[in-house]
């Protein structure tokens, strides 16, 4: 029988929560990554030996890598596409020979999660992301300008857009724009050219190419995961839709089995995010669990709250549209078939208290994950009573 382990994202010695508060809030475990390191580029023994050292100093353990980036030219299969995909392979070499073998990453093209605000007022007084389908549609429409970008909208998002757009300040439109091409925090968002020229690239690769080049990337990673005992977790794509004309292809559980099959190997496993799955109504979590629980190496739990046009803000932990009882309950089993630990972190929390007064980076500030880790841990000690 093993346990879910506890563990806190930390950006690094930047990040405005420090290691000192990690371990205050009683997480057992870190998971980080070398954020300043340009995508694509091999992260070299000594700075990853530094960066665990630092970690072990505060008296925690470096238990994740979360991310180890995967270059555009690896999801396009285009120029340069095997020099990166050796660049990964020192990376994971790199890595083992410093202990670190659980890596999470993803494979969404060119953005990575997406939100149209990065501070919704709650009506308690708190901030939280959200994400509103006629504010993308606002942006894709009137600043993108997307060729064929209404055919990709219900036509409730779509009666508001034209308004939506026109009662939108000029700094509102610059936000906006920002908050859509930023990317993963502390790291370099992309221009709207370049957004452009990747659209129009991902048009001829599809979906299924898309899946393709997934494949050929696993498979070309696999032989060092394997000799070094590395496993990846896949995460979800969050959204979890094909949004500005981008293909997805890790949304629903159809997308999680077919690559668990297409690589059938133990070094494939899944990232399991109850925020990035639940933002679909479509996705039911404990069902998903059922068929490819086996699979799910990493988890990240968060809640989202929807509306009746799929618009949705990151909720309380235990209070939105993901059942969070009947999923721990599940991975509490899965816990219970294992021979090691299963970590987990309090993904995105609320900005509020004292941390309404301080620059932190989005979904990322520390008393909302504390609330968030307390709630958590409750509900994993009531479950493990039961």
């Amino acid at each position: 029988m093993s346990s879910l382990v506890e563990t806190w994202r930390w950006f690094g010695p930047n990040d405005p929560v420090s290691l000192s508060d990690i371990r205050q809030a009683g997480a057992k475990g870190v998971v980080t990554a070398l954020h300043h390191v340009p995508h694509g580029q091999v992260w070299n023994l000594e700075e990853i030996q530094e960066r665990k050292a630092l970690i072990e100093q505060a008296g925690l353990e470096w238990t994740v890598v979360e991310s180890v980036p995967v270059h555009e030219a690896i999801k396009t299969r285009s120029a340069d596409c095997e020099r990166y995909l050796e660049n990964y392979r020192i990376s994971l070499r790199n890595l083992a020979a410093c202990g670190l073998r659980l890596v999470c990453y993803n494979f969404m093209p060119v953005l990575d999660w997406t939100r149209t605000d990065l501070a919704i007022t709650l009506p308690n007084g708190a901030k939280a992301l959200y994400f509103d389908w006629r504010d993308l549609a606002a942006f894709d429409l009137y600043v993108l300008k997307r060729k064929g970008a209404s055919e990709d909208y219900r036509p409730e998002v779509l009666r508001h857009v034209e308004d939506r757009f026109a009662n939108m300040s000029e700094a509102r439109r610059a936000e906006l724009s920002d908050i859509i091409l930023m990317g993963v925090p502390t790291e370099k968002g992309i221009s709207l050219e370049q957004l452009q020229s990747s659209i129009d690239q991902y048009a001829v690769i599809g979906k299924q190419g898309l899946r393709n080049n997934w494949t050929y990337f696993m498979k070309a990673i696999g032989p060092v995961c394997e000799a070094h005992g590395i496993t990846m977790t896949m995460h979800p794509d969050d959204p979890p839709y094909a949004i500005l004309g981008l293909p997805r292809i890790v949304s629903d559980l159809e997308d999680l089995e077919y690559l668990a099959h297409a690589v059938p190997d133990s070094y494939n496993g899944i990232c399991f995010c109850t925020g990035s799955l639940g933002a679909g109504p479509f996705n039911d979590l404990p069902a998903i669990l059922d068929r490819i629980g086996e699979r799910v190496e990493f988890v990240h739990l968060r809640n989202v709250r929807r509306d009746g046009i799929g618009n949705f803000y990151e909720s309380d932990h235990l209070d939105g549209d993901v059942d969070m009882v009947k999923v721990m309950d599940k991975l509490l089993q899965l816990t219970n078939k294992r021979n090691s630990p299963l970590p987990f972190r309090p993904d995105h929390g609320h900005q509020m208290l004292d941390d309404l007064h301080k620059v932190t980076n989005p979904g990322y500030s520390a008393i909302g994950r504390l609330k968030g880790l307390a709630e958590l841990r409750g509900l994993i000690a009531g479950l493990g009573a039961e």
